[in-house]
């Protein structure tokens, strides 16, 4: 969408004719809209309400100060001083160009009393403590208004104004402020979503229900070689289930490396169980895995529940395995049952200390 910025300019106007033409026409060739003074006939009260107004209505200010300081309103100081203070007040963006060499300014072009040259100096003085160009001629004046226009344009950038047909129309505003606000909605409750548990899974088994796992092992009696195969099965809830293996899974983990995390969960959760037993007192165990079947119902019911999820980037050809990886309720979940927290009442640290034998 094209933008066309609308520029005051501010001066006096009988002494800078040439000038203002200058400066017209290089803001015409930067296709910005030129505002100023020659559209007032006469400077008075009421005139200046309608300059403020116009003032407003512009992106930028440009003042062009020469020989003369201009007819005196009623505050006592002219109406270009009262422009650009205006301007000034409002927060416009600014820029000034004063004449290099005021003395040399012919004399019908420059102030004729004490009074006059008093002000002008005053405001001169007042306007250089601000960003403000220099110029000697017409000609060279045009060139630093329009590179000074477009450095001024790129750091301070405005509103400007567009064609009319090229604006949407006030339905086409309504339906996209009402799209707008949908995605607003649909965003939140897509935050919302992704730390819960999908819906529907109230009813699955799930935290601390237990489930029972078949798992295998072998047994190698003492003083033997060959060992025989075992079966058995336990009751681990679906947290520990789940706690045992999320970790693998913060980034992502293939399958076989889930199977395997499971296989050591049902070794450490059941080897000092089993050797109470009477039968395997004296066995070497070793070999612990969980049936296949209870793998695939573990990873099935965990993605139900919306704790995990394929990860489905892209691979290479030869990579065949399924990864999985946390969902982000999954990885809430996997920090309430695997980090640490902070005791209550604090245990100083106990220490035991064995002499060494030397």
């Amino acid at each position: 969408m094209e933008k066309r910025y609308q520029v005051f300019v501010s001066s006096t106007f009988r002494d800078l004719e040439l000038e203002r033409q200058e400066v017209m026409h290089a803001l015409l060739e930067l296709d910005c809209i030129p505002a100023g003074m020659e559209l007032f006939p006469a400077a008075n009260e009421t005139q200046w309400n309608l300059i403020e107004k116009v003032i407003d209505d512009c992106d930028y200010y440009l003042l062009i100060l020469g020989g003369r300081y201009g007819s005196i309103g009623p505050e006592g100081i002219s109406y270009t001083e009262m422009e650009y203070r205006y301007a000034l007040s409002t927060g416009k963006p600014t820029i000034a160009f004063l004449h290099r060499t005021p003395g040399k300014i012919i004399v019908d072009n420059s102030e004729s009393s004490p009074d006059g040259k008093e002000k002008l100096q005053a405001f001169r003085t007042s306007v250089e403590k601000k960003l403000c160009k220099h110029w000697e001629t017409p000609q060279e004046l045009g060139s630093v208004v329009s590179r000074s226009l477009i450095q001024l344009i790129k750091s301070t950038p405005a509103v400007g104004w567009v064609r009319a047909n090229e604006l949407a129309d006030r339905e086409a505003t309504m339906e996209l402020l009402q799209l707008r606000r949908r995605v607003e909605d649909l965003q939140t409750e897509l935050s919302r979503v992704r730390i819960s548990a999908p819906k529907g899974s109230e009813s699955l088994a799930q935290g601390d229900e237990e489930h029972t796992v078949d798992f295998y092992f072998s047994a190698t009696p003492p003083g033997r070689y060959v060992s025989s195969r075992w079966s058995a099965s336990f009751t681990p809830t679906w947290n520990n289930l789940f706690a045992s293996i999320a970790p693998l899974m913060i980034h992502e983990a293939p399958e076989p490396a889930l199977k395997n995390a499971l296989d050591s969960f049902s070794e450490v959760e059941n080897m000092e169980r089993l050797r109470e037993d009477d039968k395997l007192a004296h066995h070497s165990l070793g070999g612990f895995g969980i049936s296949q079947d209870d793998f695939q119902t573990i990873k099935v019911q965990l993605r139900a529940l919306g704790l995990i999820t394929k990860n489905d980037k892209p691979r290479s050809v030869k990579d065949s395995d399924t990864y999985w990886t946390l969902t982000p309720y999954g990885d809430e979940i996997m920090t309430r049952l695997r980090a640490i927290r902070r005791d209550q009442d604090h245990t100083p640290i106990s220490t035991e200390i064995i002499e060494s034998e030397e």
